[in-house]
């Protein structure tokens, strides 16, 4: 393809600013959230670290000063969890916080770096909210935080003004497979995405009918009746786009469920799980949005190396500047 974007090298990094800068105020009004530090790495043992589909290698080095080995977060989801009952925060109230990451094992496309960075955030629920309307409202606030974001960006920068839905639309994994049998996952997807432009795929983690599931998803956050990603329809590139992935976490209940599932039960020893199980963690929804992703998506780049520094191959450097992607 032959592709220009529609903003320079240096207007696209002072955009890129202007979205991550509008988009967290929009995210903590929306959802009463609190800015907090996060980790770059933590140690192994505690647990806190998220293995993301079971097969992913962490990054890990050693504290020379400490003797002791840590490795890099792959995601904050269980930390955050943890902040919670740390800093004291009460019921309806909760953090986000810039999560840094490094996926050595990620496979490099024009969507997906070795180079992670997203807004993660965690909020305190009661038991009676752990059901699926609550889930959906919270889905709801966060898709209108990026529609409120989309339309700051359009303001600004008329040349990459983008139209969302007005509704963002629900549908199930077990309806996906029901719909589109005869696709592949991702393909499912695309279509649902370009059929409604912006769609929340949720139920992720069984197995459907064929005996895999949707997608992978760790077995001690998301409860898995619970979750979903928010999807959108990508013209730019012609494909369904996901910004967010996000669900109401486990209780003591489905964490057992879920691990015995995977066969990993042996991870109810590590503090995090023993501490789900004692009662000593909240409850909680959460999620991660990724700030390339969406900065992407809303400056309509064709390639997230745009709008974030990291390593690609040589050949793919180069045939991307034939395409007229620059990287940064």
């Amino acid at each position: 393809m032959q592709y220009k974007s529609k903003l320079g090298l240096l207007e696209t990094e002072k955009a890129i600013k202007f979205v991550k800068d509008e988009f967290e105020k929009e995210l903590a009004k929306a959802l009463n959230l609190t800015r907090v530090s996060a980790p770059l790495f933590v140690e192994p043992s505690t647990g806190l670290n998220d293995n993301l589909n079971g097969v992913e290698r962490a990054v890990r080095f050693d504290i020379l000063t400490l003797k002791k080995d840590v490795e890099i977060v792959q995601s904050l989801a269980k930390w955050k969890r943890n902040a919670l009952a740390k800093y004291g925060f009460q019921h309806g109230s909760g953090l986000y916080t810039d999560m840094n990451a490094i996926r050595r094992d990620e496979t490099l496309d024009a969507l997906h770096s070795v180079y992670v960075d997203q807004w993660d955030w965690e909020k305190i629920i009661s038991r009676d909210e752990r059901k699926f309307s609550y889930l959906k409202k919270t889905v709801k606030s966060v898709y209108k935080a990026i529609k409120k974001t989309a339309a700051k960006v359009g303001a600004k920068y008329p040349e990459v003004l983008t139209e969302l839905p007005n509704d963002i639309t629900f549908i199930s994994t077990k309806a996906l497979e029901k719909e589109y049998p005869e696709l592949s996952r991702k393909e499912r997807e695309n279509a649902a995405a370009k059929k409604y432009g912006a769609i929340f795929v949720y139920q992720i983690g069984w197995d459907l009918k064929d005996g895999a599931p949707h997608d992978g998803r760790a077995a001690d956050y998301d409860d898995w009746k619970l979750n979903g990603d928010i999807v959108l329809w990508y013209d730019v590139l012609g494909l369904a786009f996901e910004v967010s992935s996000m669900g109401i976490r486990v209780d003591e209940n489905s964490l057992v469920r879920q691990l015995k599932k995977r066969k990993e039960n042996f991870k109810l020893e590590n503090p995090y799980c023993r501490d789900i199980l004692a009662g000593k963690l909240p409850l909680t929804i959460g999620g991660g949005i990724g700030q390339s992703r969406l900065c992407m998506f809303l400056l309509k780049k064709a390639h997230i190396g745009e709008v974030q520094a990291s390593i690609w191959a040589d050949e793919d450097v180069k045939k991307y500047e034939e395409q007229g992607i620059n990287l940064l």
